[in-house]
């Protein structure tokens, strides 16, 4: 388990590797410092470690932000034309 602190953003993340996320007994001692913290006006935050490859995660959320940002600017430029075609 990794603990770090952010005192400029107010948010403390809790790492847990993946024989750490299953585990009760870490989960349960947790419990006790969100209280702490949250009565500090700290936010905790819990990441868990994944099951999946952490390349092929990123490489597909990488294309899927692609995709994204390509269909936006194909909608962009089509209402620009739509403008275009209007005003004539």
């Amino acid at each position: 388990m990794e603990i770090n602190v952010n005192n400029s953003t107010r948010i403390v993340e809790i790492w847990l590797s993946n024989a750490e996320k299953n585990d009760d007994e870490i989960r349960q001692s947790l419990k006790p410092l969100f209280k702490e913290w949250k009565a500090q006006k700290y936010l905790p935050v819990v990441y868990e470690s994944g099951e999946g490859d952490l390349k092929e995660s990123i490489l597909g959320l990488l294309r899927h932000n692609r995709e994204v940002l390509a269909k936006r600017q194909l909608a962009e430029e089509k209402r620009q034309l739509n403008k275009l075609e209007i005003s004539r």
